[in-house]
């Protein structure tokens, strides 16, 4: 008898780097690999909903958690978006062969894109949930002024958490090694199918940054959906409805016309 819990995740062990915690389910390639947000991790509805999606269709879905984050190991105010990256390539390599559609939720949306251009090979699609692409240069400019000499003087500021479960620990490696990845300044090579969903009552990312996103790719299929009663998160049972046909619509055989 079980008392009811998911099982251990399995662990990516690495030299040199903490182990990363993930899920995976094998099937047909494209696979799916999903890509939480910020102080997030794989066991939300999200990432479950894609489990229970790629599960029915017999696709190969992976989901996992960077460090710091959800069950791996490493300590989250020691990490940067270099490292964060590093863990997406790290899984995506080792742990996933062929295509793969990312879907990047917040944070994840811009990990998806730095991922998209580091491994273009590797890539069928892109989905973007509230795409939060250079988001470091917005919360510096929204420093208080408190939370500017913390971060000047002692190297760090407790933000407090939106949803209740921080606060949460910036560091100024954070924001400065996340303005070597930013994005959004011009064009973005990426070629392959994007489509950014986005609720127009996000108080954490704005609907905009999704249009300006759309505008720097390069791939010319490239759609935003607008949920205009969509927080951010997106994970309403209708969200979650929405994001399976969009990426059902990206998974499904090109057809032919005469």
């Amino acid at each position: 008898m079980t008392d009811g819990t998911d099982p251990a995740p399995d662990l990516l062990a690495r030299p040199g780097g903490p182990a990363l915690a993930y899920r995976r389910a094998a099937g047909e390639a494209p696979g799916v690999v999903f890509l939480g947000g910020f102080m997030s991790d794989m066991t939300g509805e999200k990432a479950s909903a894609l489990d229970a999606f790629c599960r029915r269709q017999g696709r190969a879905f992976l989901r996992f958690d960077y460090r710091g984050h959800g069950a791996s190991g490493g300590r989250f105010e020691e990490a940067v978006i270099s490292d964060w990256l590093a863990d997406t390539l790290a899984v995506l390599d080792r742990l996933t062969a062929g295509p793969q559609v990312l879907v990047g939720s917040s944070m994840g949306g811009w990990l998806m894109l730095l991922a998209a251009l580091a491994r273009p090979e590797r890539v069928h699609a892109l989905i973007g949930i509230a795409p939060a692409a250079d988001f470091v240069r917005r919360m510096e400019a929204a420093l208080t002024a408190d939370q500017r000499r913390a971060l000047d003087g002692q190297g760090f500021f407790l933000r407090p958490s939106e949803y209740g479960d921080g606060p949460y620990t910036i560091t100024k490696a954070l924001i400065e090694d996340g303005k070597r990845h930013c994005l959004l300044d011009g064009r973005i090579p990426v070629s392959r199918p994007v489509r950014l969903l986005h609720g127009m009552r996000d108080d954490a990312v704005p609907w905009r940054d999704s249009l300006r996103l759309a505008d720097c790719l390069e791939s010319e299929d490239v759609r935003t959906v607008f949920v205009k009663d969509g927080d951010h998160r997106l994970s309403r049972p209708a969200d979650l409805a929405l994001l399976a046909a969009v990426l059902e619509g990206l998974l499904r055989p090109p057809t032919t016309g005469q």
